[in-house]
């Protein structure tokens, strides 16, 4: 068992993200199932799409983004929850005057990302 404030945890860049960070917030060392994950994307920021192999339960804090889901976008904000299925391509942009921040589940299994959209 832990208790620390999430200003204490290290913050990381997001590899295939811009203007975007992450802090594990509860790792899977910790957790015996889940890893709890915390992203702040600075406005104009984002992260490209991609899939990933598990699952992701996602709670919005702060801001709004468009976060595409397969083939929908959707404009998520403060109090928003979002379910992103194992395997289903996703993308985030943050389209707010501050940063978006929200809370991301994860089981702890592998995972591997594959990244779709290259960029510019």
């Amino acid at each position: 068992m832990s208790v620390r404030h999430a200003r204490d945890v290290e913050t990381q860049a997001v590899k295939a993200g811009d203007r975007t960070t992450i802090q594990v917030l509860v790792s899977s060392e910790e957790g015996p199932n889940f890893a709890l994950r915390r992203f702040t994307m600075a406005p104009g920021g984002g992260m490209l799409e991609h899939t990933n192999t598990v699952e992701h339960e996602q709670y919005v804090l702060q801001g709004r983004a468009n976060i595409g889901i397969g083939e929908d976008v959707h404009e998520v904000r403060a109090g928003d929850v979002v379910f992103i299925p194992e395997g289903v391509p996703h993308w985030y942009q943050n389209i707010g005057e501050e940063d978006f921040v929200f809370l991301c589940i994860v089981p702890n299994k592998e995972d591997v990302i594959e990244i779709l959209d290259k960029g510019c």
